[in-house]
């Protein structure tokens, strides 16, 4: 089992109507995904829309689902920016709250090179050495690669212990697994990907698909590990339409979409993000009731 577990899921930010946080329905939906196959929670990451919320928006959803879940599942907070000076702040208030780690998405838009990613993290690294950090690499949204070599380098600081990837690359990770030191784990950035990255040596998932049927997932990990390897196939197999509905348009605004349709009251995505077109919107819900989903209208 990784340091923070199998199963963490990458925590949609609710919003009233006002599109202002609901910090109540944070905590209510932090509770509803650790009693439904969660291991931990992460707090403002891409799912959670961080790229909206401003700095003591994050910090007060750091405080209310550590508050809401933290005496039994990991709370691990966003504090990754495209600015260093302001991730290090952020981990450090992190640290200061007593989250159990925080995660740091590779710089976007400025296109650091690999010696400056290797610094920027290294950095918020050193600004907070007791708390354990994970790395993200998901180049889709920061058009730059983190390359294994550089995690590598990465994972000989003390307090950096993983990395979320989602390059959609398996070979990518094995060879990041191949590389870095015993005992860093690589949880995979993509659901549909968690089995294979499992079986190079990945130690769980960073999920979107987790709010939904986190407890399935555990089983199809658990099943893996038991080694009941057709099980876990079968389960994965089975979890694929619900994977790739989740992705039918840009995160998080398909599975904000799903959580809203499970009866949670998540409400709708902030500006420059609109909330999924009808037809999308079916395909989600379709997906949803052929796994068997409650799925209101």
């Amino acid at each position: 089992m990784g340091k923070f577990g199998q199963v963490l899921t990458a925590m949609v930010t609710p919003f009233d109507k006002n599109m202002a946080v609901a910090y109540d329905k944070a905590a209510e939906l932090a509770a509803y995904l650790v009693d439904h196959g969660n291991d931990g929670l992460v707090v403002a990451g891409s799912t959670g829309e961080a790229a909206t919320l401003t700095d003591q928006e994050r910090l007060k959803l750091f405080e209310t689902v550590l508050d809401a879940v933290g005496d039994r599942a990991c709370v691990i907070g966003g504090t990754g920016t495209n600015d260093t000076a302001k991730s290090v702040r952020l981990t450090r208030e992190a640290a200061r709250i007593g989250l159990h780690g925080a995660m740091l998405v590779a710089p976007y838009y400025n296109k650091p090179s690999q010696e400056g990613l290797y610094r920027h993290f290294a950095t918020a690294a050193a600004a907070a050495p007791d708390l354990p950090l994970i790395v993200y690499n998901v180049p889709g949204r920061t058009a730059v690669n983190l390359l294994p070599e550089t995690v590598q380098r990465l994972a000989e600081v003390e307090n950096i212990v993983a990395v979320k990837e989602a390059s959609g690359n398996l070979e990518q990770m094995s060879e990041i697994i191949r590389i870095a030191p015993d005992g860093f784990d690589l949880y995979s950035g993509d659901d549909a990907l968690t089995l294979p990255a499992l079986a190079v040596g990945g130690r769980g998932v960073i999920s979107v698909a987790g709010h939904i049927v986190g407890r399935e997932i555990k089983a199809m990990i658990a099943a893996f590990f038991a080694g009941d390897l057709d099980r876990a196939r079968q389960l994965h197999l089975g979890l694929l339409p619900v994977f790739r509905a989740m992705f039918v348009a840009t995160n998080p605004t398909p599975v904000k979409a799903a959580v809203n349709m499970l009866g949670l009251e998540a409400g709708d995505v902030r500006l420059p993000l609109v909330a999924p077109g009808a037809d999308d919107l079916e395909k989600i819900r379709a997906a949803m009731r052929k796994f068997g989903l409650p799925v209101s209208k």
